[in-house]
C-alpha cells in the first residue's frame, strides 16, 4: 500500500480531533495540533512516508506514541472505525490504567492510554 498523508490526516482527525495545517511545498509537510497550547501535547509534523511501511503484523516497530484518552474501548473502537487496525488488545498496567495499540491507515503504531489506578 502507498503511503498517502491524507488519509492518516483524515484518520487522526477523526480519531482524535486533530487539526492539520500544510506548511510549505504542497504535500510535503503539515502541522500537526493536538490540543489547545495551554495544555501539554504532542504536537508535531507529517510528512510522506520515505521508505517501506513497517512489517504488518509487528507490535511496535521503533518507537510508539502513546495518546492519553478518557475511554479507551472507546477509542480502539474509533480507531478501527476509521480504517485503522489493533496491533495489540486492550492490558492492564497496574496501578496505572488500560493500554492498546492500533495501527493508523499508513501501518504506523501508535499507543492509547486511559489513566486508572485501579486497573489490573
Amino acid at each position: 500500500m502507498r503511503s498517502s498523508p491524507e488519509r492518516a490526516i483524515t484518520f487522526y482527525k477523526q480519531v482524535f480531533g486533530w487539526s492539520f495545517t500544510a506548511w510549505g511545498p504542497p504535500g510535503q509537510y503539515w502541522l500537526v495540533g493536538t490540543g489547545p497550547d495551554s495544555e501539554p501535547g504532542i504536537n508535531g509534523g507529517l510528512v510522506p512516508r520515505r521508505g517501506d511501511a513497517p512489517v504488518a503484523r509487528a507490535a511496535v516497530n521503533a518507537y510508539v506514541c502513546t495518546i492519553a484518552v478518557d475511554n479507551v474501548d472507546a477509542s480502539i473502537a474509533t480507531a478501527v472505525g476509521s480504517s485503522g487496525t489493533i496491533a495489540l488488545e486492550k492490558m492492564a498496567i497496574p496501578g496505572v490504567g488500560w493500554l492498546g495499540y492500533c495501527k493508523d491507515t499508513e501501518g504506523n503504531n501508535f499507543g492509547m492510554m486511559q489513566a486508572n489506578a485501579s486497573a489490573s
